[in-house]
């Protein structure tokens, strides 16, 4: 049976009764790992407590080296996350060191952090503002039927930055403009449409979904699924051919691991293979 591990920002790797209260949870089971906004009284609108944990939670989910793959969703059926809390957005966008000019752009994972493990998003209602931008940096996208996503931003006279950059390499033009510039929502079928939304199911199976794509995806030895995503993400902005010589770098450094071994033995063994992460 595999374990369940929480996490709570600052918490060791022992096992946990239960999920923590804090505004964002990390749990483990076995290989899967899921980070949940953790604030459905307020829709899992993003204010500096939410910031700091669910900043902590994906620091934790990239150095967890038996987390293979993620899940991301939010608590309760209204809201995946519900954007900045504009009642309480003190610390919403993270903590900045140095002058305004120098603020690092890529402090979260919505803005940037580099993770080369698959990710899920499960939207299982609302998803708005910082919540959309979370989720377009997903490489699975699996709504809920009661779902809807939008960038309101530029009603409220705000521009939005991450999401302008990363929407239009995820959807046509227009589709992206649609959202970004009208500010307006769209449902899960539409979502589903235009290639945001991977998979459009029942709220009531959103979770057992995920999982068992998770799952799916626990097949693959997980240096390799690292390896083969990170290709496909640097090499977007490459020529071809230092793709071809960045690719086939990777490949080298794979070959040698523990796992390609044991690929190759499982192999010639007719055997399912064990991975182990090294």
């Amino acid at each position: 049976m595999s374990k369940t591990l929480h996490y709570g920002p600052g918490m060791d790797d022992a096992d946990h009764d239960g999920p923590y209260g804090e505004a964002a949870t990390y749990e483990r089971h076995g290989h899967v790992a899921t980070i949940t906004y953790n604030r459905p009284e307020a829709l899992n609108a993003v204010n500096g407590a939410l910031r700091r944990d669910l900043n902590a939670a994906w620091e934790r989910f990239v150095a967890d080296e038996e987390a293979w793959v993620g899940i991301v969703t939010g608590a309760g059926d209204k809201a995946f996350c519900a954007g900045a809390d504009l009642r309480d957005g003190t610390g919403s966008t993270g903590d900045f060191p140095g002058t305004f000019w120098e603020m690092p752009t890529v402090n979260s994972f919505e803005s940037g952090l580099e993770v080369f493990k698959p990710t899920i998003a499960a939207v299982n209602g609302h998803c708005i503002g910082y919540g959309l931008t979370a989720v377009v940096a997903c490489d699975f996208v699996i709504a809920a039927d009661h779902a809807t996503f939008s960038w309101p931003e530029v009603t409220i006279g705000i521009p939005t930055i991450i999401g302008a950059i990363r929407m239009p390499r995820k959807v046509a033009w227009a589709d992206a403009m649609e959202l970004l510039l009208t500010g307006e929502p769209i449902d899960a079928e539409r979502a589903k449409e235009i290639g945001l939304a991977w998979k459009v199911v029942p709220g009531d199976r959103l979770m057992d979904e995920a999982r068992a794509l998770a799952e799916r995806l626990c097949r693959a030895a997980p240096l390799a699924a690292r390896a083969t995503k990170e290709v496909a993400t640097r090499t977007a902005a490459m020529s071809w051919t230092e793709a071809v010589r960045f690719g086939e770098t990777m490949r080298r450094v794979a070959a040698v691991t523990d796992d390609a071994a044991e690929g190759r033995r499982a192999w010639s063994d007719k055997r399912p293979p064990e991975w182990q992460g090294r």
